[in-house]
Formats: structure tokens, sequence, C-alpha cells
């Protein structure tokens, strides 16, 4: 694992855990020498973080922690399962190439490796997280459907919409693994009902496959300050 993953796994987790406010300034060098790292890191790795909808650009070219209600990260999940539930349908649909499936089943293999670590490491966690970047990326390309790869990239700017987002913060490795473990053969099984051309099937489990991530949120309410009603990265209003 590089510095700069390094980087972006370290302020993605303090910024889920709460360790920033919402609204929060985050400074590129403050922050570097919190890590003990340079700049270049962490700039990069803000930039990735704002593609994920955690932090905004300021006025001043800096990043602040950004601030949803809960209401809002739950629809923005919701709302990835449907739009990736019509990928995995089309490209069923569609039918696999030899390339694509062969690429899906190196994700799998991939994925079966990082999780045999027990318990999680970083490393394993961060080798988890890029195949299922890479996963979810190829479905949705293979999809063909622009109108909807835009749509998906849109609702990616909210907080725990990406895929990235999706995997289960750190902070309880036995739950956390176990949860990846459910998320992953869930990936055999999509993968599974692409190849055999299912697509209803397919649709169906990549709108349940979400569920991940609103158990990973419902996993940050219960773990959140009672004085500060503070999903990480989220400013809650309960019940909105």
């Amino acid at each position: 694992m590089g510095l700069q993953e390094t980087v972006l796994l370290q302020l993605r987790e303090r910024i889920l855990r709460g360790d920033f406010a919402p609204g929060a300034r985050l400074a590129e060098q403050q922050l570097a020498e919190q890590i003990g790292a340079s700049r270049t890191p962490v700039r990069a790795a803000l930039g990735v973080l704002e593609q994920e909808g955690l932090v905004k650009a300021n006025e001043t070219g800096g990043y602040v922690v950004r601030q949803f209600t809960a209401r809002e990260v739950a629809d923005a999940i919701a709302v990835r399962g449907h739009l990736e539930g019509m990928a995995a349908r089309l490209v069923a649909e569609h039918g696999l190439s030899r390339q694509l499936a062969m690429d899906l089943q190196e994700c799998l293999a991939e994925g079966d490796a990082a999780l045999a670590a027990d318990p999680l490491t970083m490393e394993a966690y961060a080798r988890y997280a890029a195949m299922n970047d890479r996963l979810h990326a190829l479905v949705l390309e293979a999809s063909g459907n622009q109108a909807l790869q835009r749509a998906v990239e849109l609702n990616d700017r909210l907080p725990f919409a990406p895929a990235s987002a999706m995997l289960p913060m750190q902070g309880s490795v036995t739950l956390d693994r176990d949860l990846m473990l459910y998320a992953h053969r869930q990936h055999h099984m999509l993968v599974d009902a692409m190849r055999r051309g299912e697509g209803a099937r397919a649709q169906a489990l990549a709108v349940e496959h979400t569920e991940v991530a609103q158990a990973n949120m419902r996993m940050a309410l219960e773990r959140r300050s009672e004085s500060e009603r503070v999903l990480p990265a989220i400013r809650l209003i309960v019940g909105a």
C-alpha cells in the first residue's frame, strides 16, 4: 500500500469517526504534520474525499468537512442502489464479454484474498477497498449507459453514497470483517447473476447490496456522541 493510499485511508477514517466537526476547516499543513507525511499526498487525498462527498472546497481553495442530515445520507445510498441495480440488469441483459468476465473474476479473487486476513489489517482493508471500487466501476462502465454513469457521479457527491464509502468503518474489527465478508458474498452472487444473464436477479442483488452502507450508517449512529448527535462528518437532524 503506497503512501497516498495510506494517507487517504487515515483521513477518511478520521472524518467518518467524527474527529472533525461538520464545517471544520482542514488545513493541509496541519494534517500533514499530524499524519507524518508531506502536503502532496494530503492534497491528493482531500481531492478524493471531495469526490466522495465527505469534504467540499471553500472560497480560499481549501477544504471543509461537509454537513448533511441522516435522512439525506440514507436517501443517497438508496438512490445509488437503484442506479447500480439498473446497471447490473443492463450488464446481465447485454451479456458479459470474455474480458469483463475475467476482470470481475479477478476482483472476486482479490476480495477473497484480502478478507482471508483475520484479524483484518489496514493493508488488507486497503486491498479490499481498491477491489471494491474496481468491481463497482466495471459494472457501471459495462452498462454502456452514459446518462446512468453521470447520475451515479452526481449522487456520489454525498457522503456514504460512493462505493468506497460503503465499506464498514474500522473500529470494531471483528464486526467490520463480518460485514465485509457478507458484502463480498453478495459480490459473488451478483457476478454469478450477471454471468447467467439473470437481469432481474442481478438488479435485486445490487439494490440489496447497498444495505451494507445503510448498516454502516446505523452503526455510526450508534457510536455517535449522545451530546453532539454527530454521525461522523454529518450533523444529524434526528427524524429528518
